[in-house]
């Protein structure tokens, strides 16, 4: 299955206020595995950012003045999430974006819908963590994802972080490319595959014990080895 991971950032909140997007980013994942390929744009709305937004996000007039309009790019951007599943956290958001600027063109176009499935991982956080703080940030905290570069949102990035989110979310580590099935087919061993991880901008959190939790461990495990007669497995060679 293929699937886009994909953020916007905009002028403002309202596409029916005459809000536009100002930059979309997209990462690929095949078969949960994530490919390398992904798309990246930034867009002049041909408009003034709000000063609101510009403060979540950064992008000023300035910068986008010699960026292509979402006309100039929206045969290319169509072309690489046809398709696919887009996996948006708070997709209504998105969608909603991207369906008025498709609305916009001169020559009729279908709708996101028409072209591609689509999945919001704030619904499914929503339904796997009720009564939390579902916002990206805080499933990052929850999942162990590092989004220390996140200190202005931005698409691709944002995108990035999703998806690795979404991974964890719906499989955990397994979904990493560290799977038996991924090894039996490519030959590749666990070092290998981690290498792959590592090219893939994925970053693993490596959580040390302290010396006191080694120590608690250690009690347990003695415990559990006489409970057991002795056939505690952790404690086997």
């Amino acid at each position: 299955m293929r699937q886009i991971v994909l953020d916007t950032e905009t002028t403002g909140l309202d596409p029916s206020q005459g809000h536009k997007i100002i930059e979309i980013g997209c990462v690929e994942l095949v078969d949960r595995k994530l490919t390398g390929n992904h798309y990246h744009q930034y867009i002049n709305p041909q408009r003034d950012i709000d000063a609101e937004a510009m403060e979540v996000h950064g992008i000023t007039n300035e910068f986008l003045a010699d960026k292509p309009t979402f006309t100039a790019i929206a045969d290319e951007f169509m072309a690489f999430v046809d398709g696919a599943q887009l996996v948006i956290h708070n997709a209504p958001f998105d969608i909603g974006f991207l369906d008025a600027e498709l609305k916009a063109l001169k020559q009729q176009r279908p709708m996101m819908a028409d072209r591609c499935t689509i999945l919001d991982t704030l619904v499914m956080a929503r339904q796997k963590h009720p009564g939390q703080r579902n916002s990206l940030d805080a499933l990052c905290k929850r999942y162990g994802v590092d989004n220390y570069q996140r200190d202005l949102h931005g698409a691709l990035l944002d995108s990035e972080i999703l998806a690795d989110v979404y991974l964890y979310m719906t499989g955990g580590q397994t979904a990493l490319l560290l799977s038996a099935e991924s090894s039996s087919n490519d030959g590749e061993n666990t070092d290998g595959q981690l290498q792959k991880l590592k090219r893939s901008g994925i970053v693993l959190p490596v959580i040390e014990p302290s010396a006191d939790e080694m120590s608690l461990h250690e009690v347990k495990m003695q415990a559990i080895d006489k409970a057991s007669g002795g056939n505690c497995v952790w404690l086997k060679p």
